[in-house]
This record gives C-alpha cells, structure tokens and sequence, in this order.
C-alpha cells in the first residue's frame, strides 16, 4: 500500500538543463541625487573653481598661526614692493618732467622768443637802413642779416624740436615760407631806394605789412604754444606722489602692526627681518617726501623768479623794438599811413609807436616787481630811464616832423648823436643783460630742483626689494619655530 508524503511542502524541480542560469548581480551603489528640471532632463552636478578651492585653503590655513604667518608675510613683502614700484614710477616721470623744464621746453621756449625778437629787429634795421639811403651803414646792414640769420637758424632747431603733426610745425612751415618772401621784398625796397625811386618806400611799407601782420603773429603763436608746453612740463614735475605716500603709509602701518602682533604672541620686542623692512621703507618715505619738496621748491622758484621774469622780459624787448620800427616807419611813410581812433585822425605808425612804448612801460614795471635781487633790478630801472628819455626826444622829433623840417626829425631819429636810436639801443641793451641774469636765476633753481631728484627712483626700487626681503626672513623666523 503507497502512502502520500505529510509534509505541504511540494518538492522544487530542477532546473532544465538545456537553459543557461544569469550570474547573480553586485549590489550597486548609491547614486547621487540629480536635480530634476521643469523641463527638462536632469542637470549634473557641476565641480567648483579653482577659486573657490583655493579660498577655501586659505581659509583653513588661517586658522593655524602658521598659515596666518604666511599669509601676514605675503601682504607685507607686497606692500612693500608696491610701495617701491609707485615711487620708482612717480618719481621716473616727475624727473623725466624736472629734465624737460630744464633741457627742453624753456630753451625751446625762449627760442620761440628769440625767433620774435630776431623777426622784430630784422624789420626795425630795415627800415633804418632804408632811411639812411644811400648812406646805410655797414652796422646797419650787418644787424639785419644777423637778425636774418638767427631768425633762420632757431626755426631749424625748433622743427627738429618738433612734432611732425604739431600745431607748432605747421607755423614754423608757415615762417620759413614766409621769411624768404620778407627778403626779397626788403631787397627790392633798398634797391628802389638807392635809384632814389619813390616806389621803394611802397615796397618797405608792404614788407613791414607782412611781418607785422603774418609773422609776427606766427611767431608769437610759437612762443605761446612753446609756453604751453612749459607749464605742462612744470605741472607733470611738481604734484606731490600722493599714490606711492599712501602706499609708503599703508607698509609703515602694517609692519608696525606685525611687529605689535608679533610681540604680544612671543613676548620678543625686535624682529630683526621686520626692523629692517621697517628701517628701509622709513628711508624711502623719507627721501621721497624731502626730496620731492627740495625738487618741488626748486622747481617753484624757478618759475616765480626764472620763468616769468624772462617772459616779461621778453615781451619788454619786443615791445621795444616794436616801438623802434614804428618811429622808423612814421618817417618813412610821411603821412601816408593815417588810424581814425574815434573822432580823431593820427598818423598810424605813430600811434602804433606810442601803444608799444606804453606796453614796454607796463612790462617794465612788472619786471621790477618780480626782480628779485640788485642784479636784476639795477637793469631794469636803467631801462625806465632810457625809455623815458626816448619818449621825450620821440617827441621833439615829431615836433621838427609835423613843422616840415624833415631832415631835422630824421637826424634826431637815426643821427648819431642824441638820437632816439640811442636810446632804443640802451634799452635793448639792458634788457639784454637783465635777461642773461634771470636765465642763470632759473638755470641755477630748476637745476637744483632736477638734482632733488637724482637716484630716487633706483634708489626707491632696491630699498624696497630689500624691505621685502626682510620682512620675509623676518616671518620665516617665526616659522622656524613650529617645524
């Protein structure tokens, strides 16, 4: 008899043996979470920049007195450096300015006032030459070529000065095309003249046209934008370096504080390494504070007692020999030339004459005040007195002029005794001189300015290497002791 098994449990069948069983599968792990966007696929997660890695470095660095250490090292030596590099940078373009004020711009500047000056007594020798006739004296003739050639050479040195695109090469082009046309018109005038031909007076006339109307203006537009570029020179020398001040400041400070910071933590008083990269950033602040106000002050006075006295002076003697080729021309012209000045009538060139002399009055007076020693002034006063005597012997010339006695005004203008070309010649003479004395004045101030600054800049550069060097030995001495 068969009996049922009693366990309800049904027997597990074996597998078919014609089918490959799967290998079972690792367990996989845990993927991180993606966010999942409106709409869209998921975005992965994106890694973070060096940056901010880096921060976070530094942030855990800090929080050790080593790593602080480091990091108090690091600033210091770059202040330090950046100090001395400012300073270097300021005080290389304040030097290159000193240098231009003193080489560049007022040589060139009173070349420009040269160029007047020679174009200005050029015409007044003309025009006396031309009044002698026949009689022209050699010292005549060889004081407008002079003048002539002096003209010529001074705008040679000013183009090669020059920026080929300047304001200032465009009216020199414009003098040297207008100079020769001058000559040859001054040249037809004492030819016309010597045949005794009334039309050379025509032609003088039209030659002291163009210098008073075309050249003259150009070379007064020269000497002006020659003065320009002066004050900008001086204006780029004498700004306090107020960048690399703060800088020089801000590294005192710190190294003060690391020191401070320093003592409280080791109870040391000196840190040889930050003494001495306090010593050389205190040198540097030193010299560039004195030694840009020595510049400064130099600088300054060269332009309160060089600069401007030469200016006036300039003008003085310009208006001086304005004035003289004015008295020549009202002789020359006899009336030809008249100037309605409100309700009344005047002789032109006479009326120029008498404007130019009050000019040189007031251009005088002013040089007196600037004056600021016997030197200085001595040649001036001496030029008031030879400017009043001109105005009275100007006077009586007119006088014998306006009563038909020509000959006798001709004689007290251009004679060789008592004349009013004496005192024409006085003048100039001493403004001459008061002039070579106030340029010494501004060569010796602006050359004492230039030299304030002498080494400062290489100077400044390897002080400040230095003081970042110690300063680094200085924290890694502090360092030495944690290893």
């Amino acid at each position: 008899m068969t009996h049922l098994p009693t366990s309800s449990t049904p027997p597990t069948p074996d597998p078919d043996p014609g089918l490959s069983t799967l290998p079972a599968v690792p367990a996989q792990p845990a993927q991180p979470p993606q966010t999942q966007t409106p709409h869209g696929p998921p975005e992965p997660q994106h890694r973070r920049t060096a940056f901010a890695e880096g921060f976070d470095q530094l942030r855990a660095a800090a929080t050790t007195e080593p790593g602080r250490l480091r990091i108090i090292g690091a600033v210091l030596a770059l202040l330090v450096v950046a100090f001395g590099a400012v300073t270097a940078w300021q005080m290389t373009e304040r030097a290159t300015a000193a240098d231009d004020v003193l080489t560049s711009s007022q040589p060139l500047s009173s070349d420009a006032a040269d160029i007047y000056r020679s174009l200005a007594d050029a015409n007044t020798a003309a025009s006396s030459g031309f009044l002698a006739g026949g009689q022209e004296t050699a010292t005549s003739r060889d004081r407008y070529e002079k003048n002539i050639r002096t003209a010529a050479e001074k705008l040679v040195n000013a183009a090669a000065s020059s920026d080929p695109d300047s304001p200032s090469a465009a009216t020199i082009a414009k003098l040297n095309r207008l100079l020769p046309e001058y000559k040859g018109l001054v040249e037809r005038a004492r030819t016309y003249n010597r045949q005794g031909f009334p039309v050379g007076g025509a032609y003088l006339r039209y030659a002291n046209e163009k210098m008073q109307q075309q050249m003259l203006p150009a070379a007064e537009d020269l000497y002006k934008k020659e003065n320009q570029r002066l004050r900008a020179d001086y204006a780029d020398a004498t700004p306090y370096p107020w960048a690399a001040i703060a800088l020089g400041v801000a590294a005192l400070a710190a190294l003060a504080w690391a020191q401070h910071r320093n003592y409280q933590r080791t109870n040391r008083v000196l840190n040889h390494g930050l003494v001495a990269a306090t010593a050389t950033a205190t040198v540097v602040l030193l010299w560039l504070v004195i030694g840009h106000s020595v510049a400064r002050a130099g600088l300054n006075d060269s332009y309160d007692h060089g600069v401007r006295s030469l200016n006036v002076l300039h003008d003085a003697r310009i208006a001086s020999l304005k004035a003289r080729g004015n008295e020549n021309l009202t002789l020359v012209a006899r009336g030809a030339e008249t100037k309605k000045v409100g309700d009344e009538t005047y002789d032109a060139y006479d009326y120029d004459f008498r404007t130019d002399m009050n000019d040189l009055g007031k251009y005088l007076a002013e040089a007196g005040k600037l004056a600021d020693d016997t030197s200085g002034e001595r040649p001036v006063s001496a030029a008031v007195g030879n400017m009043t005597e001109w105005k009275k012997r100007h006077g009586a010339a007119r006088e014998q002029d306006e009563n038909g006695n020509y000959q006798r005004a001709l004689d007290m203008v251009i004679g060789t005794k008592n004349a009013t070309g004496e005192c024409f010649d006085s003048v100039d003479e001493n403004l001459r001189t008061a002039l070579a004395h106030e340029e010494t004045e501004f060569k010796h101030a602006a050359g004492d300015g230039r030299d304030a600054l002498t080494g400062l800049s290489a100077g400044a550069a390897v002080l400040a290497v230095l003081g970042a060097a110690g300063a680094v030995l200085g924290i890694g001495r502090r360092l030495s002791e944690y290893r």
